[in-house]
């Protein structure tokens, strides 16, 4: 415990030394990712020995607070997740160093400042085991990012989204405070290891579950608590949404089940929530992600799909609990944990190719992209990598995980209960539309992005990403790769220990991956043979031709002697098909122009996506708030002596309360 806190405190002496040397941006960026690389080195070390030995480490002392105590604990699950916080935020922290080396002033030691505090927030919160301290270093992560978010400040857009975003996610911590309140008025205590099942009534434990759901499913994006994603992640710089998608709201799902290792024996109707959550966010998400024409908001989509996908592995998991199904139950909690593993690594590697991206060509509006695969064929790679990856196509660490939630759902299937075996073919089925999606998905944005000619002479222009961007990418990218074709040997080596945590021995839950480990080696191992003689075929191809003249000619034009880079796909046209299709869910506004004459010149379609629930659940809902709440507005009336009243008739209140 002591190397964490060793770590915790190397990362941010790094990030005030580069707030004290603001004026000097190069040096605040060479200072911060070296105390961020430094920090996680220290750091992983323990989180990897917790992870792969299940041990477990405290420090618990009092302090000078009237609540609570400083006590932090490093279990397996509590290392499971600091692994990718500590991997991602360092590696990104590498990258940041060029993405921000044309920024000047002092603003960047400040964004240092607060992404080092954001990384020390994260690794508080996964430790923490007191209530206090949670609530303090998850309000430090919060405040942390929502800075970040607003780097660019100057942008209408990304104040509106910094504080969307620090709207949500005080929301959020509202539910939390009064999950905490229950959870210590029950105990007696505000330490986690006091609190257990004993003596909670159903109807509690429910509320309390309710309540972290609320809580913790707005920092992870749960639908139709996602809403700030999508505005913050596009507004945030490239590496910090890398920090914030890929790791950051993960924090969400380490909450949830924390808690859920908490309050005892879950009642079956916890599953099927926590599985229609899933379901209505990875079906939504995608078909969002889709319709977008900004590459860093179709990620944040993205992510929220891949948020349900965790949440329907954690409604197998809990399922397979109340059903007394351990195989069940088991493969649920795996795939949740191991697509928290594997989204880390991938997302992180997708916003970080949109940043090479932005860098090079100015915007991330994917109309105004095209033709980048030859300017900028490396980090054309690395995104097509983290595109097949996200894709869940095998033998890339995608795949892996989502096979563990399509073993998991087969297994209920098989359980024999007409009720488990239709929820989990409702996943099955979900699992194949959200794959589908995701293909097309992405398949549209590495298209439109990447291949056929620029449509901007920023495109035409751009550059392929620096030494220090492009080598993070290949970290990634290489990661995926190792980690996907050695998942069927990783997987039970690095989660019987965490699984442990959430499925004790005493509850009859067996910590046994077989059933799953067989059929994913087979599986990758044939796909990674397949691309193996795909690429021998490729090497003789070029060997054979080696010694030949080889010319180039155009494809078919169809039929358009002089095409030009206006004729290709766009973003909105290559999802129509789709978008009309799901038209009744989207809700898409259609800008058409069409061809009434030879040879057209305005001609165009685009359609516009806004999110369904901002649009019809959020918004609406504020407006209704501030109607009701400017009616109140008498109360300010600027007079000291009535604001001296009103806390001493508060404070009255609270002592007539407390002795009654």
């Amino acid at each position: 415990m002591q190397l964490i806190l060793a770590s915790t405190a190397i990362i941010f002496l790094g990030g005030l030394l580069a707030l004290a040397v603001a004026s000097r941006p190069r040096a605040a960026s060479v200072l911060a990712a070296v105390g961020a690389i430094a920090g996680s080195a220290v750091g992983l070390v323990p989180a990897l020995r917790a992870v792969l030995g299940g041990t477990h480490d405290a420090i618990a002392c009092p302090w000078g607070l009237p609540l609570g105590e400083f006590h932090v604990a490093l279990d397996a699950l509590s290392g499971l997740f600091l692994v990718p916080i500590l991997v991602l935020t360092a590696v990104a922290a590498v990258y940041g160093t060029r993405y921000l080396g044309h920024d000047t002033g002092p603003r960047v030691g400040v964004s240092w400042f607060f992404y080092s505090l954001l990384t020390c927030g994260m690794i508080a919160v996964v430790v923490a085991r007191d209530a206090v301290l949670f609530l303090l270093a998850w309000e430090t992560m919060s405040l942390a990012s929502f800075f970040l978010v607003a780097y660019d400040d100057r942008r209408e857009s990304v104040r509106h989204a910094a504080w969307t975003y620090l709207v949500a996610t005080h929301i959020g911590t509202a539910a939390l405070i009064a999950l905490f309140v229950l959870m210590a008025r029950q105990h007696g205590s505000l330490d986690f290891d006091h609190w257990n099942a004993g003596g909670m009534t159903s109807a509690l434990a429910s509320l309390c579950f309710l309540l972290a759901v609320a809580g913790f499913g707005t920092k992870a994006g749960f639908m139709p608590l996602h809403v700030w994603l999508p505005e913050a992640h596009p507004a945030a710089p490239s590496h910090v949404s890398a920090v914030m998608s890929g790791v950051m709201i993960k924090t969400g799902i380490y909450g949830l089940l924390r808690i859920l290792s908490l309050i005892g024996p879950p009642p079956a109707w916890w599953g099927w929530l926590l599985i229609a959550i899933g379901l209505s966010s990875g079906i939504l998400g995608i078909l969002f992600a889709l319709a977008q024409h900004d590459l860093k908001r179709l990620l944040a989509y993205s992510s929220v799909e891949n948020i349900g996908i965790i949440a329907m592995g954690l409604g197998l998991g809990v399922l397979g609990t109340a059903y007394a199904a351990p195989t069940v139950a088991t493969l649920g909690y795996a795939a949740a944990l191991w697509h928290v593993l594997n989204h880390a690594l991938f997302k992180g590697l997708l916003f970080l190719g949109a940043g090479a991206v932005l860098h090079a060509a100015g915007t991330t509006r994917i109309d105004r992209l095209g033709g980048l695969a030859r300017r900028m064929p490396r980090t054309a790679m690395a995104f097509l990598f983290g595109a097949v990856a996200v894709c869940g196509l095998p033998p890339l660490n995608g795949f892996t995980s989502e096979f563990l939630v399509f073993i998991a759902a087969l297994n209920g299937m098989l359980s024999g209960d007409l009720l488990v075996g239709a929820t989990t073919a409702a996943v099955i089925a979900g699992l194949a539309v959200i794959g589908g999606l995701a293909v097309a998905c992405f398949t549209k944005a590495c298209g439109t992005i990447f291949l056929g000619e620029p449509r901007t002479s920023e495109a035409d222009e751009a550059h392929e990403a620096g030494g220090t961007m492009w080598a993070t990418m290949a970290l990634l990218m290489v990661a995926c790769v190792v980690v996907g074709v050695a998942s069927p040997w990783l997987i039970g080596r690095s989660l019987a220990s965490p699984l442990a945590v959430l499925c004790p021995a005493p509850a009859g839950l067996p910590i046994d991956l077989n059933v799953a480990s067989s059929p994913l080696t087979g599986v990758v191992l044939a796909a990674a043979a397949f691309i193996g003689i795909a690429l021998i075929l490729v090497l003789l191809r070029r060997r054979l031709l080696a010694g030949r003249s080889v010319t180039q000619s155009g494809t078919w034009d169809c039929g358009y002697q002089r095409p030009t880079a206006r004729m290709q796909y766009t973003s909105s046209s290559f999802a129509q098909p789709l978008v009309d299709l799901f038209r009744g869910l989207l809700r898409p506004r259609r800008d058409a122009a069409p061809i009434v004459e030879l040879f057209p010149t305005a001609a165009h379609l685009q359609t516009h996506v806004g999110d369904l629930f901002t649009d019809r659940l959020i918004a609406p809902a504020f407006r209704r708030v501030r109607e009701v709440l400017s009616r109140l507005r008498w109360i300010q009336h600027g007079r000291v002596q009535w604001y001296v009243l009103y806390i001493a008739l508060t404070l009255l209140v609270l002592l007539v309360w407390k002795l009654g």
